[in-house]
């Protein structure tokens, strides 16, 4: 009966908490419309809303380029991304769109399964995070060391440069190789196919990109970087012979009602079915068990990067701003978005950093921000389509290449590998090669696991089990009392470590007294550890008295069975009491 009403109990809670769920979605815009939301505040939202659209643009094309579908995918994404999660997210002012951290797990997808096995992995992700959310996992993403997150973040900023060097410099490969190591063996072996102009093209973008905020600080750097250079690709090739460089229009086209378009079709995102868009040769395929389960591991890696990233940019805009967001909600929208997304012809999506700092930088109030954000690209992709066409692929991939120069915070990196202690620098290390030589599944896993031993190995350290003899010279200590303290958790990797003190126990001790004032948490492993020492303690003939014991302790040996046995096992609620106790025994020829 008891487990009955305990079942029931536990059926209520989760029931009680997906009613809290249900209230938590759209906390952002809720708690802004909360707080009053006039004119005014809708004004400095399309301003701040615009802002980011303008350098959104050149991104989103600029990622799905590089991920390798064609750029229209990317605006796909940032405006039903854009749109469905800050409606229903947790934070005011995140902007969600295609990431360039991203592109280090999508980009081996789409080699393998081409743009339908993409959307698919996309929507795995997308259930993945709602379950995530629903579990409660949004602040244990806090924990993840922060080498793992330096060492990935920079070696994915590696990977983003070298995934740009094709069309930085022109290079013609004869087809995508699987793996970045093979990746940089192919463009080697192509370097004889350099192609001077796009070379140009792309230091010329760098070069504006960078030099432009200095000069002009009210319009973002890309508009006019990219514009300047587009119609300067158009200048030459009418008056230099033999000029000629790749653009979005000379490269990419759609057929639209037995009409080729050259660039990006002048449309909204409409409604496909994903799977029906094809594998890496084309052809549509059938969504099939076999299939879900060679996608799931890139599908987990999607999801747990984009909760990392989205988490993160949500703290900081929380730091800029000085408003409160809620990490469950955020990751239920986020993995909604996900959903929604490949059925539009959307790649995977997560919060955005360097957007989400602008749209905060700019004066956004609320997530409306984010919304006229969306729909400013909904307008330029249908009526600036064909101007679009003239934007070179070098200038693209020179976009990128300054957002890899931002994203690896390589003085950050190099201080750490300095300074840091020799087990992060492992951790940090290790994150950034695998992340560079294999992928970012491979990466977070190690370095998380990895991390973990070195701090359990830490806590082995921290938590010890002593001989306290100054208790003897605060009270009168029978001679056949020995009291131990145990400072610190008892959990795996530190409990089996600190109980081992207990087997010196001298056969003069005949009861043994454990201070447990300072264990604060007891888990199972120190549980089983516990119980095995009290039961070789008393197949010795010893008592033990157990003091001080702190309540979720406490609690937990209750319910494991562990009780008062007379002569065995005795509980105290301090230190003195349990003296007093053993003396008393002492004094009975126990």
């Amino acid at each position: 009966m008891r487990y009955v009403d305990e079942l029931t109990a536990a059926l209520r809670s989760q029931l009680a908490y997906a009613l809290e769920l249900k209230d938590q979605l759209a906390y952002g815009l809720r708690a802004s419309l909360r707080d009053g939301y006039a004119w005014r505040d809708f004004r400095a939202d399309a301003k701040s809303g615009l802002v980011v659209g303008v350098i959104a643009l050149p991104l989103s094309l600029a990622l799905a380029k590089t991920v390798g579908v064609a750029p229209q995918h990317g605006l796909y994404t940032a405006i039903i991304a854009g749109i469905v999660c800050a409606v229903l997210g947790g934070t005011r002012m995140q902007i969600t769109g295609p990431t360039a951290a991203c592109v280090v797990i999508l980009e081996p997808v789409v080699t393998r399964h081409g743009l339908g096995g993409l959307l698919v992995a996309g929507m795995m992700a997308g259930v993945i995070m709602v379950a995530m959310g629903v579990a409660r996992l949004g602040k244990l993403m806090q924990f993840i060391p922060h080498p793992v997150t330096t060492g990935f973040t920079a070696g994915i900023a590696v990977v983003i440069v070298l995934l740009q060097l094709r069309d930085a410099l022109g290079l013609e490969l004869a087809s995508r190789p699987d793996g970045t190591l093979a990746y940089v063996q192919a463009l080697w072996a192509a370097r004889a196919t350099i192609n001077g102009w796009e070379a140009l093209v792309c230091g010329v973008s760098v070069a504006l990109l960078l030099g432009v905020p200095r000069v002009v600080k009210r319009i973002p750097a890309p508009l006019i970087a990219l514009a300047a250079v587009a119609a300067l690709v158009v200048v030459l090739e009418q008056l230099v012979p033999g000029f000629h460089v790749q653009t979005i229009g000379s490269v990419f086209s759609t057929k639209i009602d037995g009409e080729v378009v050259r660039g990006i079709p002048p449309l909204p995102p409409l409604p496909v079915i994903p799977w029906h868009l094809g594998d890496a040769s084309g052809a549509g395929f059938a969504l099939t068990y076999d299939l879900v389960r060679e996608l799931l591991p890139a599908a987990f890696a999607i999801a747990v990067l984009g909760a990392i990233e989205s988490l993160m940019s949500a703290v900081i805009a929380d730091g800029m701003a000085g408003t409160k967001h809620d990490p469950n909600s955020e990751l239920i929208a986020l993995g909604l978005g996900n959903l929604v997304c490949p059925f539009f012809g959307g790649i995977a999506a997560s919060g955005a950093l360097i957007r989400t700092a602008t749209n905060v930088r700019a004066g956004a109030r609320s997530p409306i921000s984010s919304v006229i954000q969306a729909l400013f690209l909904l307008a330029c992709t249908i009526a600036l389509a064909p101007l679009m066409a003239y934007l070179p692929l070098a200038a693209l991939a020179a976009l990128l290449l300054v957002v890899a120069r931002n994203l690896s915070e390589a003085r950050h990196f190099a201080r750490l590998v300095r300074v840091a202690p020799r087990s992060d620098v492992l951790v940090l290390l290790t994150c950034f090669g695998l992340t560079v030589a294999f992928d970012m599944l491979i990466a977070v896993s190690v370095g998380v696991v990895l991390a973990a031993l070195l701090f359990m190995r830490r806590m082995a350290v921290m938590t010890k089990i002593t001989l306290d003899t100054s208790v003897t010279q605060q009270f009168d200590v029978p001679p056949g009392v020995r009291l131990y303290e145990i400072a610190g958790p008892l959990f795996f990797g530190a409990a089996q470590v600190a109980m081992e003190t207990l087997e010196a126990v001298g056969e003069e001790a005949r009861t043994v007294i454990l201070s447990m004032k300072q264990v604060n948490v007891m888990d199972a492993t120190g549980l089983v550890a516990l119980s095995s020492v009290l039961d070789r303690l008393a197949r010795g003939g010893r008592k033990v008295i157990l003091a001080a014991l702190q309540p979720e302790p406490a609690g937990l040996l209750a319910r494991y069975g562990i009780k008062r046995v007379p002569g065995q096992l005795a509980f105290a609620p301090d230190v003195e009491t349990a003296i007093s106790m053993a003396s008393v025994d002492e004094a009975r020829g126990f």
